[in-house]
């Protein structure tokens, strides 16, 4: 690393490196449950779920602070339930770093499919038959199916990249089509861009060169001029690519920015205070302090008023 180089910041994990085994009466919900929650088709669909095929998607906690062996519920509150109306003393979790239930729900939409894949497959190793999963889960069973044909074809190292990724099946179907390396590339480009669409998988299939496709388009794609629309496809993608380095570059240095500029507009603040100075710029430098003046009053500008 170059002298030029910024600094490498640590990562903060998201959870802990191993989920952990409680029993239920550790567990304390952030919120109680509505009446009538017990009786919506939800939690029915919840405790059929965890009745056949065991559960299904972790519950989240956080480590209470201030009482140890403590654990305050994030996520999961109608698994949590299942499981004591069904007489399970416990269950793995996963601990959340960040003890916001808020912050944590906010990003949470559904289970990734991958994940949802894994857990599948786990069900069927253990003998679950693949029609109780579905009815538990309120899918067809040839939904299950190919649920848990979903990696066939995915190279391990782009199934890693796309783990935690709300990437859809069609789009797995298209990846498919491509050699491991490519399909590492367009995993990589699908979370750079943070689109999982079918449509852009198939942007990118259009953009994939014959060579790295595991069976290479005829002869008629050639002739009728797709391939000119696949060079087009390409040289956007690389466009892509390369704003997608531009961003990360920002987003990088924006924190230390925004420090620098915090403190250079409080320390111009300082100097418009200073009368002797003002009328120095007013004299000497007006347009400076004309740019000073903006600069500071901006800042006041973007503060909220007080209350």
């Amino acid at each position: 690393m170059s002298s030029d180089d910024p600094p490498s910041r640590p990562v903060k994990l998201g959870f802990e490196p191993q989920p952990v085994l409680l029993r239920l009466d550790q567990i304390l919900p952030l919120k109680a449950l509505r009446p009538g929650t017990k009786d919506s088709s939800k939690y029915k669909q919840v405790l059929v779920s965890v009745r056949a095929v065991g559960l299904v998607e972790a519950p989240v906690v956080a480590r209470n602070p201030e009482a140890s062996g403590v654990f305050f519920l994030l996520d999961g509150s109608l698994r949590l339930e299942a499981l004591k109306d069904l007489g399970i003393p416990t269950v793995e979790c996963l601990v959340s770093t960040d003890d916001e239930a808020y912050t944590y729900n906010k990003r949470i939409n559904r289970i990734p499919p991958i994940q949802e894949h894994m857990m599948i497959k786990r069900a069927i190793a253990r003998g679950v038959p693949e029609a109780a999963i579905a009815d538990a889960l309120g899918m067809e069973v040839t939904s299950i199916l190919r649920r848990s044909r979903l990696l066939d074809g995915i190279c391990p190292e782009a199934a890693e990249l796309l783990h935690a990724a709300a990437c859809p099946m069609t789009s797995f179907d298209i990846l498919r089509k491509m050699v491991p390396l490519r399909q590492i590339e367009a995993a990589d480009l699908m979370i750079g861009q943070n689109n999982f669409t079918a449509g852009f998988a198939k942007a990118l299939l259009a953009a994939t060169p014959d060579t790295q496709l595991l069976h290479p388009r005829g002869r008629a794609a050639v002739a009728d001029g797709r391939s000119i629309s696949r060079e087009n496809i390409a040289k956007m993608e690389r466009e892509l690519a390369s704003l997608q380095a531009q961003v990360r570059s920002f987003e990088e240095s924006f924190g230390v920015d925004t420090l620098h500029l915090t403190v250079a507009r409080g320390y111009l603040r300082r100097i418009l205070g200073n009368p002797r100075i003002t009328r120095w710029l007013e004299k000497n430098r007006a347009e400076y302090l004309g740019e000073f003046r903006d600069i500071a009053e901006a800042e006041q500008a973007s503060q909220p008023p007080a209350r």
